[in-house]
């Protein structure tokens, strides 16, 4: 056992866990933010992308000892108003069907439009081809990020 201080979504977290326990687990059961989802637990899936210092991170392979100071973002933390382009896209073009993965897609999509503010359709692609969909609708998650980019580009 260990306590931890965490920087989760602009505050700080104190948790007593086991150091070898997973960031998902402590985000999920210890802080009750359960937007980042389990799916696989082997960082296969992409449900449990968090940001990692602006970085999508599988929260099931990371330790909570292995964080340190790092800035963690979750889902809840992405946007106040879930008004970031990425979620704004992603209701505008009704991606989610059973939604389990949307919280990690749109992890991965947001920390990916960071770093590439003109991706191709190619790009995109394989930005986030390491998040399962098992409702198959990924013409509407690349649909959704190339929208977000396009918006993301005329604010700035």
């Amino acid at each position: 056992m260990g306590v931890f201080k965490l920087r989760i979504n602009n505050k700080i977290h104190t948790v007593d866990v086991d150091d070898s326990t997973p960031l998902l687990w402590v985000l999920r059961d210890s802080l009750d933010l359960v937007g980042t989802k389990y799916g696989c637990g082997i960082g296969q899936c992409g449900a449990c992308t968090v940001h990692l210092n602006g970085y999508a991170t599988r929260s099931c392979l990371l330790t909570v000892a292995m964080v340190g100071d790092s800035a963690i973002t979750t889902i809840e933390g992405l946007s106040e108003n879930n008004n970031h382009p990425v979620q704004e896209a992603w209701n505008k073009l009704d991606v989610a069907q059973c939604g389990y993965c949307q919280a990690g897609q749109i992890m991965t999509a947001s920390a990916f439009l960071e770093q590439n503010k003109n991706p191709s359709s190619e790009d995109v692609r394989m930005a986030m081809h390491g998040n399962i969909c098992r409702c198959a609708a990924y013409n509407r998650i690349e649909e959704a990020v190339v929208s977000a980019a396009e918006k993301m580009k005329s604010n700035s």
